[in-house]
C-alpha cells in the first residue's frame, strides 16, 4: 500500500493489534452462527475506538472523520466486518451536530464510556425506498409527547443498540410546500420502546448483517426526544450522510486491501504446472489492476475526509469516494475469488465470506445509480433525473 497517512500509523497499529486478538476463525464462526461479534465489539468499545469522534469534554477522543475512517478501514483490512459497529460513528454525529446541550450532556458521556450504544438509524420504508421524502411513518404531538405510527425496513443493529435515530413525518406529505419539509429527527430509547409500541422482526439475508423490519403502533416518546427543530429532519439527515459514505468507503478500502493481499499471497504459494500461479500474467495482471483501483479510491476517501474535517462542503467527494471504493473492493473480491479458484468457495479460506460482505456496498447505504444522479446534476449541470 502506498500509504499517505503516516500521521495515523499509531492508530493503525493499535487497531491491528486489537483485531489480531480476533482471527479469521472467530469471524468465520460468527458468520456460520449468524451471530453478532459481541466480544469484538466490547473490545472496541473498551479501547475507546468507537468514541473517537466524541469531543473530549464528553469523554471521547475528539478525533476527526479521517481518523475514524482509518479505524473502520483497519477492522475490515484485518478480516473483520465494521458493519457491526460503524453505526456508532455516524449516528452519534446526528446528536453531536444537531442535538441540544441537554441531550448531549445526557447521552454523549455514556456513549463515550460504552454504557450506551447508538448503533441504529431508522429511515428506510417499504413504500419509499431511496425516495426518503415519501416516508409515511408519522410522529404526532399529543399531550406533551409524540405518538409514532408506521413501518421501517432494513434497519440495522436494532437488537444490539440502546438508542436509535428515527426519521418520521411530523407534517403529512400532502400538507408541505416542499417535499423534503415536514420530517423530524428523534432519538428513541430502544430499551423502553421495544415491546411498548415498537416491535422488531429480523430479516434473514445473504450477509451476516443484523437487519430488521420495525413496526410502530402508537409508540409514545417524550417531547424531549426531538433533535433540533421540528420539520427540519431531512436537512439534519443529509448533514450526516457525508460522514456515513466516507466511512463506508474506508471499509471498502480495507476490504480491497484484504482481497489483494490474500490473492497475492495465494498466487505466490499455489503451484500448478511446476510454477507458482502468480508467475502467470493472466493471474498477476488482474491482481495488479485491483490494487491500482483500491489505491486510487483511497485517495478520494482521504480527500472527502479532509474536507469534512475542515468543515468544507464534501458531498461530491463523499459520494465519489463511496462509489470508487465500493467498485474497487468488489473488483478485488472477484479477482481474489478467481485467483483461489475452487478453494475460494470453501468457507475455511474466508474469501467467500468477505466476498458476500463487500457486495453489499454496491447497493447500500446509497446505490450506485443515485451517486451517478448526484454527480450528473450537481457537478455536470445536467437536468435532475428524478
Amino acid at each position: 500500500m502506498l500509504d499517505s497517512s503516516d500521521e495515523h500509523q499509531e492508530i493503525r497499529d493499535a487497531v491491528r493489534d486489537l483485531c489480531g486478538q480476533f482471527p479469521d476463525a472467530y469471524f468465520r464462526r460468527i458468520d456460520e452462527q449468524r451471530g453478532y461479534p459481541e466480544a469484538f465489539v466490547d473490545a472496541l468499545i473498551g479501547a475507546g475506538w468507537l468514541a473517537a469522534m466524541i469531543p473530549e469534554e464528553y469523554g471521547g477522543s475528539g478525533l476527526g472523520l479521517t481518523a475514524a475512517s482509518v479505524i473502520m478501514e483497519e477492522i475490515n483490512r484485518s478480516g473483520g466486518n465494521a458493519a457491526a459497529v460503524h453505526g456508532q460513528m455516524y449516528n452519534m454525529g446526528t446528536l453531536l451536530r444537531s442535538g441540544s446541550a441537554a441531550q448531549k450532556a445526557k447521552y454523549l458521556p455514556d456513549i463515550a464510556a460504552g454504557k450506551l450504544r447508538i448503533q441504529s438509524m431508522a429511515v428506510t420504508e417499504p413504500g419509499a425506498g431511496t425516495d426518503t421524502t415519501r416516508i409515511t411513518t408519522s410522529a404526532v404531538k399529543k399531550d406533551g409527547r409524540y405518538v409514532v405510527n408506521g413501518q421501517k425496513v432494513w434497519i440495522s443493529r436494532v437488537q444490539h443498540s440502546d438508542l436509535m435515530i428515527l426519521l418520521a413525518r411530523t407534517t403529512p406529505f400532502a400538507e408541505v410546500a416542499k417535499k423534503s419539509a415536514g420530517m423530524s429527527i428523534f432519538i428513541v430509547d430502544l430499551r423502553q420502546a421495544v415491546g411498548n409500541g415498537l416491535s422488531v422482526r429480523p430479516i434473514a439475508n445473504m450477509v451476516n448483517h443484523e437487519t430488521n423490519e420495525l413496526f410502530f403502533d402508537n409508540l409514545e416518546i417524550p417531547q424531549e426526544s426531538l433533535i433540533g427543530e421540528e420539520g427540519k429532519g431531512f436537512k439534519y439527515l443529509l448533514e450526516g450522510l457525508n460522514a456515513e459514505r466516507a466511512l463506508i468507503a474506508a471499509e471498502c478500502i480495507g476490504d480491497g486491501y484484504w482481497f489483494v493481499d490474500r490473492a497475492s499471497r495465494y498466487a505466490k504459494e499455489r503451484v500448478v504446472f511446476d510454477r507458482p500461479i502468480g508467475q502467470n500474467q493472466g493471474v498477476q495482471f488482474p491482481i495488479a489492476e485491483a490494487f491500482i483501483e483500491v489505491e486510487a479510491a483511497n485517495l478520494m476517501r482521504f480527500k472527502a475526509c479532509a474536507l469534512f474535517d475542515a468543515q468544507q462542503p464534501c458531498g461530491a467527494e463523499a459520494n465519489m469516494a463511496k462509489y470508487l471504493a465500493a467498485k474497487a473492493s468488489w473488483q478485488a473480491a472477484n479477482v481474489c475469488l478467481q485467483t483461489y479458484g475452487g478453494f475460494g468457495f470453501a468457507s475455511e479460506y474466508d474469501v467467500e465470506r468477505k466476498f458476500r460482505e463487500t457486495r453489499l456496498y454496491q447497493v447500500a447505504p446509497i446505490s450506485t445509480n443515485l451517486i451517478f444522479s448526484y454527480v450528473a446534476e450537481h457537478l455536470l449541470g445536467l437536468p435532475r433525473s428524478f
